[in-house]
């Protein structure tokens, strides 16, 4: 009778200590970035139009895109624009979900994308690395094509040269200062050449 027990105990506690093993290497892999957009030289004709904005609006476009779109996915997640941009949502861990917040300072890039630098995180009372809080992210969500999630190297791409609008209409960032609210875009609308 005293064997069973033992075995019993040994089974379990190799069980244990196998998910553990498991659980730090899902936390410790290494993660595969996407890959971002090359630098396109546009042959098209255009008139460009800058475009002000506040955070305020902006956080109004960004929730009504994502309902649009449908690009929630399995589980809610949000992102609004404060001093930073704030990413708010839930990473699932065995049977239950811990909430997470993100916090990125933007930067509006020569070519008229946006790159969002990984400032902090918060993962429930967990300390996770940011690669692998960022690489859950990419994998259970949906979001659109162009915005490049970079687990590595802890940032966000936002490719709005690749986002498509009606119309053919293109969007750059041209400013991007959310602490003074200074946001400026430049629309491309592209123009019939022949007269």
């Amino acid at each position: 009778m005293k064997n069973k027990w033992k075995v019993a105990f040994f089974a379990l506690l190799g069980a244990l200590i196998a998910g553990f093993v498991i659980i730090l290497l899902m936390v410790f892999a290494p993660a595969e970035d996407d890959e971002l957009p090359e630098n396109k030289a546009n042959n098209n004709k255009e008139v460009g139009f800058d475009v002000r904005s506040n955070k305020e609006d902006l956080n109004l476009i960004i929730e009504h895109y994502i309902e649009e779109e449908g690009l929630k996915g399995p589980v809610e997640y949000d992102v609004k624009l404060k001093d930073d941009v704030e990413l708010h949502g839930s990473v699932p861990v065995f049977t239950s979900d811990i909430d997470f917040e993100l916090k990125f300072e933007p930067k509006a890039l020569k070519n008229g994308d946006i790159l969002l630098k990984q400032k902090s995180i918060s993962v429930g009372a967990l300390n996770l690395p940011v690669s692998y809080v960022l690489k859950v992210i990419r994998d259970s969500y949906n979001f659109p094509e162009w915005v490049k999630i970079q687990p590595n190297d802890e940032l966000i791409y936002v490719s709005l040269r690749d986002m498509k609008l009606k119309s053919d209409i293109k969007v750059r960032a041209k400013e991007f200062d959310l602490e003074e609210d200074n946001i400026m875009f430049r629309l491309l609308v592209p123009v019939d050449q022949a007269q």
